[in-house]
């Protein structure tokens, strides 16, 4: 693998380094900061500042300058991912619109879906929700029932699709509808892009234990969309659906390293804090889930140098989800043990707990989401290590 940047990539690192400092404000660090704000006030700063970063030419890195991009290289968009964490960045309140929606509409959207979607969604202009979940299609997507029928230009939809991200956000959702009648599994789904604002489309927040409400539900009554609106051709969506989640693949993992890294120190200073350093039973989680994290780190560097050689990833993208959430969760679960029954409390003296917590929540759940450990490891063992089913 390739441990090193060009000297390009470097002088980027410099002028990125440069605006965030700049640009994001010493409170923002400040633990417990954004949790204590509530959750439109909290969306409205990041929707804004994202703007702001993009407009200063700091967005879409990887993508073409065509499409308002940087047309920037894997290394770049790596220093991209590994600096924005380091500052503390807000996180991006546009996620799966600009990782999965906006590449698929460069590479097989008309000419007017390019035109309206790509530009002001790089803006945060427009946010947009992907509906693919629903309570009876979770892992066994082909399952959906949503059904859209054409009445004359355009598809009639009703329906319910779930764990939506930042559903009472959204402005549009790209969505999965089954648009052809008595059409099973695989076949007859279109991916249609649905305005969110109209009669026929009701969102409702979901409630996590954390007390956020990141997800929704959106109900479909007769909400109509144009045909001209769907991504790819009608009926077809299976395979839009496959090359948009495809995009994922390039991830390499930089990003989560870092941020992990800093919260492995955080957790490591509430050890101290609490003088439960010198345990050593405590002392070796510490040490073992280091080594995970710097394991971590350099995979991350190899899919790198896969990438900017060109190669595709391909199946090898589950070991890379499975790495790292199973190492998050690890993290986590090592603070859990620190605290132990004081893992109940929101502080301990001066030690304000209630950040640490959200994340310590958070951590279960992503060996679930963007597919499931187990998935990733039957993926891993009959696509890339040639097992038997």
């Amino acid at each position: 693998m390739d441990l090193t940047y060009t000297a390009a990539e470097e002088e980027f690192r410099s002028e990125l380094r440069s605006w965030l400092s700049a640009n994001i404000p010493d409170e923002w660090s400040r633990p417990g900061f954004w949790e204590s704000l509530d959750d439109d006030e909290s969306f409205r700063l990041r929707r804004d500042w994202e703007r702001d970063k993009a407009l200063a030419g700091f967005a879409g890195i990887q993508w073409p300058t065509e499409f308002g991009g940087r047309g920037g290289t894997p290394g770049m968009k790596a220093i991209y991912d590994e600096e924005t964490v380091r500052a503390q960045a807000p996180r991006t309140v546009n996620p799966l619109g600009l990782t999965f929606l906006a590449p698929t509409v460069m590479a097989i959207g008309t000419d007017a879906q390019k035109k309206e979607i790509i530009g002001p969604m790089l803006r945060n202009e427009v946010i947009w929700c992907q509906g693919f979940s629903e309570p009876g299609a979770g892992s066994d997507l082909a399952a959906l029932s949503t059904k859209g029928v054409r009445d004359g230009d355009d598809f009639v939809v009703n329906g319910q699709k779930v764990w939506t991200t930042n559903a009472m956000y959204g402005d549009k959702i790209f969505t999965m509808v089954r648009t052809e009648a008595g059409s099973e599994k695989h076949r007859g789904i279109s991916m249609l892009l649905i305005d969110m604002d109209q009669p026929g489309v009701d969102a409702r927040p979901l409630k996590q234990m954390s007390g956020a409400s990141e997800f929704g539900e959106v109900f479909f009554s007769d909400a109509r969309v144009p045909a001209t609106d769907c991504l790819g051709e009608i009926g077809d969506g299976w395979r839009t659906a496959m090359l948009l989640l495809s995009f994922e693949r390039g991830a390499s993992g930089i990003s989560q390293y870092t941020e992990f890294r800093r919260q492995y120190d955080e957790i490591a200073a509430v050890a101290r804090t609490l003088g439960r350093d010198t345990d050593p039973v405590i002392r070796n989680k510490l040490a073992r889930v280091l080594i995970e994290l710097e394991c971590l780190k350099l995979h991350s560097m190899h899919v790198l140098t896969r990438t900017e050689q060109g190669k595709d990833l391909g199946f090898e993208a589950s070991m890379t989800k499975l790495q790292w959430s199973e190492a998050f969760q690890d993290l986590w679960e090592v603070y859990d043990d620190i605290l132990g029954e004081d893992a109940t409390l929101d502080s301990l003296g001066d030690l304000d707990l209630r950040p640490l917590h959200g994340q310590a929540m958070w951590s279960r759940s992503v060996t679930i989401w963007g597919g499931s450990s187990q998935v990733q490891r039957n993926i891993t063992a009959e696509r890339v290590l040639g097992l038997p089913r």
